[in-house]
Formats: C-alpha cells, sequence, structure tokens
C-alpha cells in the first residue's frame, strides 16, 4: 500500500532524522565491533555484570535503534520489528564468529541466544515506541515512523 506523500515543510526533518538514526546504527555497530576486538573490554563492568545480561542489553540496544531506523525508512512497526531481530541477530552471530579469531575471547552460542533475546526486546521496544506515536499522527502513520 502507497503511502501518501509528506508535505515539504516535513521533508526535510524527517530526512535529517532518519540520517541521524542511520548514522547512530553505523556508530553502535562500530562499537560493537570495536568492543569484541578486544581480549577484556570495559573489565570493570563485565567484572559486575553478568555477561548473558550485557550481551542482551548491548542487542536490544541495537535491535532498537535499527528498529527505529527502519521505521524512519518506511516500514511499518511490525516489520521494523522482525527485519531488525533478524539484523541483530546476524549481526550477533558474525559478532561471535569474529571473537573466535580474537586472543582470549572466544565464541560462544550461548552469547548469540543472549544477543537474540536482548535483541527481541529491543525491537518490541522500537515498535511499541512506533504505535504510540502513531495516532498523534493520524491513521495513515499507523505504526510508522517519520
Amino acid at each position: 500500500m502507497a503511502h501518501p506523500p509528506i508535505p515539504a515543510a516535513r521533508a526535510a526533518p524527517a530526512r535529517r532524522s532518519r540520517l541521524l538514526l542511520w548514522a547512530g546504527v553505523a556508530l553502535y555497530l562500530g562499537t560493537i565491533f570495536l568492543l569484541s576486538s578486544l581480549p577484556s573490554p570495559l573489565p570493570a563492568l563485565t567484572s559486575r555484570m553478568s555477561d548473558k545480561a550485557l550481551h542482551a542489553v548491548e542487542y536490544g540496544g541495537l535491535a532498537l535503534l535499527l528498529g527505529l531506523a527502519l521505521g524512519a525508512s518506511g516500514l511499518r512497526a511490525g516489520r521494523a520489528a522482525a527485519l531488525a531481530l533478524l539484523l541483530a541477530s546476524l549481526y550477533g552471530a558474525s559478532d561471535e564468529l569474529h571473537q573466535a579469531f580474537v586472543p582470549h575471547r572466544a565464541s560462544d552460542v550461548r552469547d548469540w541466544i543472549a544477543d537474540t533475546a536482548g535483541a527481541a526486546l529491543g525491537a518490541a521496544a522500537a515498535a511499541g515506541l512506533a504505535r504510540r506515536r502513531a495516532p498523534a499522527e493520524g491513521p495513515a502513520a499507523a505504526g510508522q515512523f517519520r
């Protein structure tokens, strides 16, 4: 179904918001990669929190950002959330593979499961935000960010 055109006065801010969201996703992905490249990242944090909880929070944030960026790019909330979950889970799998080649790090399928569980929560949060925002923008915007 085609979406109604966005008025010109709203198009530039929407484009800026979309670019900022995608820039946030890229920065977040880069940060995950950088931290995964270190033999012992953030030891003060990792000694206080469960490894699996850290993975869930990390990938929950990624899926939330992905869901918001995908929604701002025109996908409906449910599709944006599903794609955000899939992409975050795949990135988690690639991150675990990457860690297999980093000295003093290990690849663990349980970490990927925690990544995916956190991503599911983050994707659901993004969908919830999209649906909360939709009534203020009218029925045509239901389930989508603009």
